[in-house]
């Protein structure tokens, strides 16, 4: 039996770089060589292929059976190269167009999870660095958390306090993107949440984030190795079943398929659980959440991968079956 040819695409142009760079070795090392055969395909950081771009054609790509994408954020995770992806005819791990594009963007994910009736933090977008901060206050009151609206592992977030702190994060997040989120401070746990399936998406046990700073910051998350996690996370039997039933009810939101992290505020004082975002190409680092959560439950790193493959092709199948003419 031949080995399925996986191309493993990593690196990217996004902040997040590095950290596709390590999800992507922790990926590799656990593809079982007596299954699949794999192909790393690695991009730049000014968008370079090596050793080859995929072609845009179906049948075009013959040394790949499928692709598992890696790529963190922005060319990567916002439905770019998934786009890619299905004009090549290629199975791929993860979620498609419109859910990798809706997760991505804060603004429209937290839309669609109001429409859904599913709790999300309140919010102000401004767009550019030169917004009316004495209007934001009056809408917002402090502290306030300040986001590019189109990226993640925490790049470019600031807790602002004051007015001038305020307007000095409005203007750090908007050297990423050119629209802003600012967002209600919210004191409590932070919770995070693996899914994983198709239609019949499931919930893993959620863990806690413990931060060794203010708040879980990129410098937390990759370079400090301080941050605490609890797993499974300090949460009563119906507080779990709570966050897993929202993390499930997000994944539907967007359409999302394959994987995703859903990540939690549960309010200090209200107990109230809060969606904060979710994450369609989550970290595979050594100490990522996502399969260390699915470890938990009795899936660990090569299961995991295996079962990501399955679903890809089995999406890929009900794809094909599908007419696009008359």
């Amino acid at each position: 039996m031949s080995r399925l040819k996986v191309a493993v695409l990593y690196g990217g142009r996004s902040g997040e770089h590095e950290i596709s760079v390590r999800s992507a070795k922790s990926v590799i090392e656990a593809l079982d060589p007596e299954r699949y055969e794999a192909v790393p395909l690695f991009i730049d950081k000014e968008g370079r292929w090596e050793p080859r771009p995929i072609a845009p054609a179906p049948g075009a790509n013959p040394g790949i059976d499928v692709v598992f994408p890696v790529l963190h954020g922005t060319f990567g995770e916002d439905g770019t190269v998934q786009g890619l992806l299905d004009l090549a005819g290629l199975p791929y791990v993860g979620a498609g167009v419109f859910a990798s594009a809706a997760s991505m963007d804060k603004d429209h994910f937290k839309k669609l999870c109001a429409a859904r009736g599913l709790p999300v933090v309140e919010c102000v977008v401004v767009r550019g660095a030169d917004a009316d901060v004495k209007a934001i206050v009056e809408q917002m009151p402090l502290p306030v958390f300040v986001k590019p609206a189109n990226l993640g592992s925490s790049v470019g977030i600031s807790k602002a306090k004051d007015e001038w702190s305020l307007s000095v994060a409005i203007a750090e997040a908007a050297r990423y993107d050119s629209k802003v989120i600012i967002e209600r401070a919210i004191t409590g746990q932070e919770i995070e949440c693996a899914v994983l399936g198709n239609d019949d998406a499931k919930a893993s046990t959620p863990c806690e984030i413990l931060p060794s700073r203010e708040f879980y910051d990129y410098e937390d998350k990759y370079l400090l190795d301080a941050a605490r996690i609890e797993l499974p996370a300090r949460l009563s039997a119906e507080k779990t079943a709570e966050v897993q039933r929202l993390a499930v009810e997000c994944f539907k939101a967007v359409d999302c398929t394959g994987m995703a992290r859903v990540d939690f505020f549960v309010e200090e004082g209200t107990g109230k659980v809060y969606i904060n975002e979710i994450n369609t190409i989550p970290g595979f680092t050594s100490i990522s959440m996502y399969p260390k959560m699915w470890a938990h439950a009795g899936l660990p790193m090569a299961k995991l991968i295996d079962r990501l493959i399955e679903l890809a092709l089995e999406r890929h199948a009900a794809r094909q079956a599908l007419r696009y003419e008359r």
